[in-house]
């Protein structure tokens, strides 16, 4: 059975690259991903859920995640999900 000597010279550390994930900086980007997770976002609309999680707060953002859970058992609930964001900002303005 072979064993792993390890590297054989210094350069040979600083070439293997540790894959890192770089957390999330802010609050609001964890709960878009958290998100995009949990109601199967489309990668075209991904930029979309970031912008509603930086403008609007928490838990206006939780409270439409639970109302689409909840209410929407068929068809695409990231369409309900926009749809009662922006119902919320109509109402803010």
């Amino acid at each position: 059975m072979k064993t792993d000597e390890g590297p054989k010279k210094l350069s040979d550390l600083f070439a293997q690259k540790i894959a890192t994930v770089k957390p999330p900086a802010y609050q609001w980007q964890d709960l878009a991903l958290r998100i995009i997770k949990e109601l199967a976002i489309p990668n075209f609309k991904r930029n979309s859920v970031f912008k509603a999680c930086k403008d609007n707060h928490q838990i206006f953002i939780e409270r439409c995640l639970n109302e689409t859970k909840e209410l929407c058992r068929s068809g695409d609930k990231w369409k309900y999900f926009f749809k009662l964001v922006d119902k919320g900002n109509q109402i803010k303005n």
